[in-house]
């Protein structure tokens, strides 16, 4: 059987486990930092054909605070969540753009992913601890026209001479949507291999929402120095992410990885539609598996990181195998 059929199955019997307090940092001494991320993930950096289709591009910018100036009542909230460790808030604004694969036809074929656009104001609490990351993030915003994702597309093919997409009249109207989500990361060393360090990252995320119900679980490989500094690295959810905050442990920290995810999917607005008004849709595909490698450099107050991805069909009548994406993210400690 598929591991990402497989593996939504365990996360629903793990997910209470994830709930649980976990150990807190010995002797943690405050962060006073706070982290940027600026972040683009682009199916134009990929191996398949054609590249400019389906997920086709996620911008995300974001911040968090340091550990010394997150709002009791937050801090509260993080202790009884997961007990003791090292608190941050964080914020980011997230765009997402979605087109069928032929994007050449005024009136896209009603078979292919619907034209959508999303925007998101995402807020989160996350708390670490020595060997643990967990996040609580609430997302509110807007799928449709009011995402600005036809605008940006087309006027960015203006400006590098390529074709408009054409069918951006029938994407998925204007829709509010909130959504939350709850994930944690362990870190599990695994020892040294050629005097590099080895761990692994299981994770476990939940989310319920208007935009995307779905329950899902991965890991994550790593080789390299200083893998104590992160949890990997970040991406445009859904998928598998280490998350924004880093702590380099030494000058320089790098690593290479390697994993995969699987995704149990109840409901995805972005494939359905709106329940209640309809519109453009297709059926959906449950569940959907992800493979992904890549890497990350630490120096200097700095981490720069990158994950090439594979993804199975979302929806039924896909075409052109696995869509392939690449994922970029520059973050910075001030």
């Amino acid at each position: 059987m598929k591991f990402w059929t497989l593996a939504p199955l365990a996360a629903v019997f793990a997910l209470p486990i994830a709930l649980r307090p976990v150990p807190a940092l010995a002797q943690a001494t405050p962060d006073n930092s706070s982290i940027w991320t600026l972040q683009d993930e682009n199916a134009s950096i990929s191996a398949g054909t054609p590249t400019d289709r389906f997920y086709v591009n996620g911008l995300r910018l974001s911040w968090f605070s340091p550990t010394t100036v997150v709002p009791d009542f937050l801090a509260d909230l993080g202790r009884t969540l997961w007990g003791p460790g090292e608190l941050r808030v964080g914020v980011d604004l997230t765009q997402q753009i979605y087109t069928p694969a032929n994007t050449s036809l005024s009136v896209p074929d009603p078979r292919d992913r619907p034209y959508a656009g999303v925007l998101l104001g995402n807020f989160s609490l996350l708390g670490d601890t020595e060997d643990t990351r967990s996040v609580f993030t609430i997302s509110v915003g807007v799928v449709g026209p009011g995402s600005g994702a036809a605008s940006l597309q087309n006027g960015f093919h203006d400006l590098i001479g390529q074709d408009h997409a054409n069918g951006w009249d029938h994407q998925i109207s204007n829709t509010p949507v909130f959504n939350v989500m709850h994930e944690r990361t362990w870190r599990l060393p695994m020892g040294k291999v050629w005097g590099l360090e080895t761990d692994a990252l299981p994770s476990l995320t939940a989310a319920v929402g208007d935009l995307r119900d779905y329950i899902q679980t991965g890991i994550q490989f790593r080789i390299g120095q200083g893998l104590d500094s992160d949890f990997g690295v970040p991406r445009v959810r859904p998928g598998l992410s280490g998350g924004d905050v880093f702590k380099p442990t030494r000058p320089f920290a790098w690593y290479v990885f390697v994993g995969g995810d699987g995704q149990a999917v109840g409901y995805d607005l972005l494939l359905n539609s709106h329940p209640f008004r309809g519109g453009p849709h297709v059926n959906p595909i449950w569940d959907v598996g992800e493979l992904q490698g890549g890497f990350a450099v630490m120096a200097y107050g700095m981490r720069l990181t990158f994950a090439y991805v594979m993804q199975t069909q979302e929806f039924e009548h896909q075409t052109g195998g696995l869509h392939q994406f690449g994922s970029a993210a520059l973050s910075i400690r001030f």
